[in-house]
Parts: C-alpha cells; structure tokens; sequence
C-alpha cells in the first residue's frame, strides 16, 4: 500500500515548492467519502449486474499497485511532479 505522496511544483520562477502528504494519517479524513463510495459502487453494480465485491477488490488491487509510480506534467516553464511511495 502506497504510504506517502510527494508533490513538486516548479514554478515560471524557477522556485521549487515541495509537499509531502502522508497516506496514513490521511486515510481517517477520507474514511467517509470511502464509504459513500462503496455504497455508490453497490448501487450501480446491481444497476449495471457487476458483482460488488469483486470490483472494489479490484479497485484495491489497483490501488495497492500505484506503489512507485510518477506522473511529471509540465506547461511552459511550469512542472508538476507527483511521485507516490
């Protein structure tokens, strides 16, 4: 499970602006807007007939394995860098 996200925004002005977001501790926040999801995810699998269980143990999966991935964007002179460990 990934445990921290680092965010790298590199401004026009060259300056370089870094934050760190802890997984962990944030998880507690979003415990509610999890669980609405998995009730919204239960409602349109019996409406689309997808087996719940199923797609949220996929939707983890996929979670589980954003280990080690960066997404770099970059416009003009400025750059975002999201790295998640």
């Amino acid at each position: 499970m990934p445990q921290l996200v680092t965010v790298r925004v590199k401004r026009p002005t060259g300056r370089l602006i870094r934050i760190w977001v802890p997984l962990l501790p944030v998880a507690p926040v979003l415990l509610p807007v999890l669980v609405l999801a998995a009730l919204v995810a239960a409602v349109a699998g019996a409406v689309y007939r997808v087996r719940v269980l199923t797609a949220l143990g996929t939707g983890w999966r996929v979670f589980s394995a954003l280990r080690g991935t960066q997404i770099d964007v970059e416009q003009g002179r400025t750059a975002v860098l999201v790295s998640i460990r």
